[in-house]
């Protein structure tokens, strides 16, 4: 077996991962050993890696089967199964940074992706962190009576709620006539692994609650994201040159950062994989 350390970062969230190449192949105990911790921590920061796009898919798939993003047209050039975030992308004079707000990847879909994954191509001087907070102890300390309230209400996501807090970077119609009908999903979920309750909350694509008028869901949703994104909650990644961070969609919220100097490059590998139906 590799020898490797895995640290964690936080008391409750995230762990880091010390000692492996992922250019070479992994071997049966040390795949499952980063499943396990992946299901336990949420966040896998593996450290010093360094990939081409296709290594990159590659390691993707220690994790799981990969899931094609929304945006077809948003992938490294030469590389149509692995797409990018980047700080490059302004319309209507606005400079769109994804993943800015907290929110999980892909809720509109009716099998989210289980998690999605970043490796830093180029990264500016300073700033850019992405925060992650814990959902699971989020819903945990809820009152006994804001349970009873959520239990079994379930929420319609879309592609993007006309109550979004941002906007999103524009969508070709061809990616757009395969967006799949809207996700229906409970507000509070049981993650399928590590089997603990988890609340389940996308602001830019929860569109409405069902059974609820919408002034009375927008304000049951913005009282338990107030709640979730608590700083006792957080694990804040400040990223260096060859970080992969994989995270975990069922257990996190997460949300990207534009503190930095615009002028500098903001470039990572992005890929997400295939998940279940939210329970």
């Amino acid at each position: 077996m590799a020898s490797f350390t895995i640290t964690p970062l936080t008391a409750r969230t995230g762990v880091e991962v010390v000692g492996l190449d992922f250019t070479q192949s992994i071997d049966t105990d040390t795949g499952a050993r980063l499943r396990r911790a992946f299901a336990e921590h949420h966040v896998l920061v593996m450290r010093e890696q360094d990939f081409t796009a296709d290594q990159f898919e590659t390691a993707a798939q220690v994790f799981g089967e990969i899931q094609l993003h929304d945006k077809r047209e948003r992938h490294v050039p030469g590389h149509p199964g692995v797409d990018y975030v980047s700080n490059d992308q302004i319309e209507n004079g606005r400079r769109i940074i994804p993943g800015e707000t907290f929110h999980t990847d892909h809720s509109n879909h009716p099998r989210p992706p289980k998690a999605t994954m970043l490796f830093a191509v180029e990264l500016p001087s300073s700033g850019g962190d992405t925060q992650y907070v814990n959902m699971h102890d989020a819903y945990d300390d809820l009152s006994a009576e804001t349970k009873r309230r959520i239990d079994g209400l379930k929420a319609v996501h879309v592609y993007q709620s006309k109550y979004s807090p941002r906007p999103l970077g524009q969508i070709t119609e061809q990616s757009r006539s395969k967006l799949p009908p809207p996700g229906v999903h409970p507000l509070v979920c049981t993650h399928p692994e590590n089997g603990r309750k988890a609340l389940f909350l996308n602001p830019v694509r929860m569109e409405a609650i069902v059974g609820m008028d919408d002034k009375e869901a927008l304000a049951l949703i913005d009282e338990l994201m107030r709640h979730a994104t608590q700083k006792k909650y957080e694990y804040r990644h400040k990223w260096r040159h060859g970080d992969w961070v994989l995270w975990d969609n069922r257990s996190v919220m997460h949300q990207a950062n534009p503190d930095y100097d615009m002028r500098e490059r903001r470039y990572l590998y992005r890929l997400m994989l295939k998940g279940e139906r939210p329970v």
